[in-house]
């Protein structure tokens, strides 16, 4: 399975974006789909993730600021971002599988080059 995530940039603080995440699975409807971040000198982090049923789980630090929802005819998953603030900055990855799984940010294979958000204050 391969992910293409993209729709990264730079945005003022307070600012908005949305993050798009593109799948070659061919189990994208049964698979749950998480949004991760990675910023310099860290340790990758899941942001937000959904299950196949659209349940969702956010990091306490996004919640109320992000939003994340699944095209499963596009094979597509959105990250909308409002009220970005700095420490959003990161490299943003997606990743597919098993609800726990994608819980766990645990990834068998590439995770791909990500697409950079920065924002500035």
């Amino acid at each position: 399975v391969q992910l293409q995530a993209s729709g990264g940039g730079l945005v003022q603080a307070g600012g908005s974006l949305r993050l798009s995440c593109v799948t070659t699975g061919t189990t994208f409807s049964t698979d749950a789909i998480g949004w991760y971040r990675q910023a310099p000198g860290k340790q990758r982090e899941l942001v937000a993730a959904i299950s196949s049923g659209g349940r969702t789980n956010y990091k306490d630090s996004v919640k109320g600021r992000f939003t994340i929802s699944r095209v499963n005819a596009k094979n597509t998953v959105y990250l909308q971002m409002n009220s970005l603030k700095p420490e959003d900055t990161a490299v943003y990855y997606c990743n597919e599988g098993p609800w726990l799984t994608v819980l766990a940010g645990r990834r068998f294979g590439s995770w791909g080059q990500g697409t950079q958000l920065t924002v500035s204050s």
